[in-house]
């Protein structure tokens, strides 16, 4: 039988979020916003180079617009993730 000491896994996660100090946080943040974004332009450059993009102005234009402005959907969790207070939530 096991005992009653052992945390569950929800538990460790709150106490490593609370043992994270939010001057860390916004700093681990702030780099793996630059790694992403850096990512981000190099595929998206990659993938304008295909052929079938200089072909139609429209789907170049499409393109570039979800390129622009695609990056910012994985970075909402983790700004959200940076601004969390130091108790978690």
């Amino acid at each position: 039988m096991l005992s009653g000491n052992i945390l569950t896994q929800c538990q460790c996660r709150g106490l490593l979020e609370a043992a994270i100090r939010p001057r860390i946080r916004k700093l681990i943040g702030a780099i793996a916003l630059l790694a992403l974004v850096i990512v981000w332009s190099l595929l998206a450059m990659a993938l304008a180079q295909a052929v079938a993009m200089r072909s139609s102005p429209v789907l170049e234009f499409a393109f570039y617009v979800v390129a622009g402005l695609g990056w910012v959907l994985p970075a909402m969790p983790l700004i959200a993730w940076m601004s969390r207070d130091r108790g978690g939530a």
